[in-house]
């Protein structure tokens, strides 16, 4: 989402300014074009020639520089972004925004500017739970303009609270959520995404799972995000930190992930199912850990069938264009194709979990898109973000039919 935007940033003067930096440098190498106004004040922390040549860009900080770039410098900037974000944004220009004041080049910027625009506060604590602060956030986000959450913890004043600059890869995913939300092709879609395995237990320390480490639905749910859509991640336990600004539903066994999947997915309009579930789960769970036995005497643990989620979500399907995920070893197609006619689905995605390179555990995938009319596409080799991608052009293409 950030590849080719012209962003300008104001920066102002606080003790943030230094993760400010690093988000200049981030920012470009995501392929935006960057363009830093500073007040004054921000100036006696940072160097305007620093974030020049980070940001390839004259730095701007006085109407009166008589730099000849700009005919109107303010008019010039303010016309040119097609984002405007001000961070770290201190109480003084929340203060000046809430009241519609230009007396220097970035309010006066900031007041001329069409574009979006997004404000981070980064404070004291006092300052930022002043009521007078409060106030003008609230007249802000009234008026439409994005107000990023600080975060909480120590200060560089010494006082513990809200009032940190976000990390620069929160700013980023906050820039990437809010213009995929105004400009991605999935904005204002529900998409659930399940993940990861399930596990069976067969006393309060055993379980019965499987090797999914959830990276493929974590990938989907990461790129319906980029692309807008509104997501609820449903994810069997995994290692892995879930994508901003996805819901994310906890579960542990098949009958808990069917649960959640019910409860969200009558107001759903895309399911895609790639978590590995257990297809069996033990007749009877100890209720003590079971001690070792007699090696000869061996175990027997009597398996009961799991409900089948799919095939239960396509018996109800309505509006939901449903997508499954066929994780085999041998037979892929006749074994996928089987599924997409018995469990009602619109597309499923098929991958012998035994090749090099593909299923679980892997940053790849080896992958063969296949439709109820027969027909089968094979993809090469991926990353699973790219056939997650690739994977989110097909559903789209295939809904609009």
């Amino acid at each position: 989402m950030l590849k080719g935007k012209k962003i300008v940033l104001g920066v102002t003067g606080g003790i943030a300014i230094y993760k400010v930096v690093d988000l200049v440098s981030k920012l470009r190498k995501q392929g935006a074009e960057v363009r830093v106004v500073m007040t004054e004040h921000a100036a006696k922390f940072v160097s305007p020639l620093l974030f020049a040549e980070i940001s390839g860009h004259k730095c701007a900080v006085s109407m009166w520089d008589g730099r000849d770039e700009f005919n109107v410098e303010h008019i010039a900037l303010a016309n040119w972004g097609d984002l405007l974000l001000v961070a770290p944004a201190t109480a003084n220009i929340l203060a000046k925004m809430a009241c519609g004041l230009a007396d220097d080049l970035l309010s006066t910027v900031v007041l001329a500017a069409p574009c979006p625009k997004i404000v981070c506060p980064a404070m004291n604590t006092g300052m930022y739970e002043n009521v007078a602060t409060q106030e003008n956030l609230k007249v802000l986000a009234g008026r439409g303009i994005a107000v990023m959450e600080p975060a909480s913890g120590e200060l560089a004043c010494g006082t513990t609270g809200a009032g940190r600059l976000p990390e620069v890869p929160e700013i980023i995913a906050y820039l990437e959520r809010f213009l995929a939300q105004r400009e991605g092709d999935m904005r204002g879609l529900k998409v659930m995404v399940t993940a990861a395995g399930t596990r069976e237990p067969i006393d309060p320390v055993r379980f019965v799972g499987n090797r999914s480490s959830g990276k493929m639905g974590y990938s989907i749910a990461r790129q319906a995000l980029l692309r807008g859509a509104d997501v609820t991640l449903i994810t069997g336990p995994s290692a892995l930190t879930p994508p901003p600004y996805a819901k994310v539903v906890r579960v542990e066994t098949t009958k808990q992930m069917l649960d959640a999947c019910l409860a969200v997915y009558p107001e759903t309009d895309i399911v895609i199912k790639a978590a590995a579930v257990a297809d069996f789960k033990p007749r009877s769970v100890a209720d003590q850990k079971i001690k070792k036995i007699h090696p000869e005497d061996g175990m027997t643990i009597v398996m009961d069938q799991n409900p089948d989620i799919l095939k239960t979500l396509g018996g109800m399907k309505k509006q939901q264009f449903l997508v499954g995920f066929a994780a085999e070893t041998q037979n892929l197609l006749e074994n996928a194709a089987s599924k997409v006619k018995k469990k009602n689905l619109d597309m499923i995605v098929a991958n012998d979990v035994s090749l090099k390179g593909a299923g679980f555990n892997t940053d790849t995938n080896i992958v063969k898109f296949l439709y109820p009319d027969g027909t089968v596409e094979a993809l090469e080799i991926l990353s699973k973000d790219e056939v997650a991608s690739i994977l989110l052009d097909r559903v789209m293409a295939k809904r609009k039919r």
